[in-house]
């Protein structure tokens, strides 16, 4: 299972690289700095499920850890919501709801492929079906050590790409 440090740099870091190489030059300038920090929120707003059982102790199973924050209809909620904005020529404001749906999917995907969600699974069909489904790499590779690295290695190597991209040492 990822850590939670993995869900918001790996969000962090890959909108920011989608600002960098692949927003046409007029949309860049909707992705900020604030941006960036709602993206690292929404890699772990899918765990929200978590302090809501703490503050609620509820026996509510849609609130269970895994259940409907670990689902992809919530990741569209989101979605759809920008799409909205978007419409109504909102663009700055739909960009953060495309954020926060695009952080939320690379939670999902991330405890697809890691390990993590209900039951260990994600129920991408819900709420057409409670299934779940998983790969889980790291437990069948035998690499369940690895999560507690991967924040680190996950880190060096995009401060790498931001000294060879922006010079960071300029700032320093």
């Amino acid at each position: 299972m990822p850590n939670a440090v993995t869900h918001v740099l790996l969000a962090i870091i890959l909108v920011d690289l989608i600002r960098d190489y692949y927003l046409k030059k007029k949309h860049k300038n909707y992705i900020t700095l604030y941006t960036l920090f709602i993206a690292g929120v929404a890699g772990l707003l899918p765990d929200i499920d978590v302090p809501l059982n703490w503050i609620l102790s509820s026996n509510i199973e849609l609130l269970k850890h895994g259940w409907i924050t670990h689902t992809l209809m919530f990741s569209l909620i989101f979605l759809f919501i920008g799409l909205y904005f978007w419409n109504k020529e909102k663009h700055k404001l739909s960009f953060y709801f495309f954020v926060i749906s695009f952080g939320i999917f690379l939670h999902l995907l991330l405890d697809f492929l890691l390990g993590g969600g209900r039951y260990e699974g994600i129920m991408w069909l819900w709420p057409l079906s409670s299934e779940t489904f998983k790969l889980h790499l790291l437990s069948k590779l035998n690499l369940n050590n690895i999560p507690a690295a991967l924040d680190a290695i996950i880190l060096l190597a995009w401060l790498y790409h931001e000294e060879v991209k922006h010079k960071i040492k300029d700032y320093i």
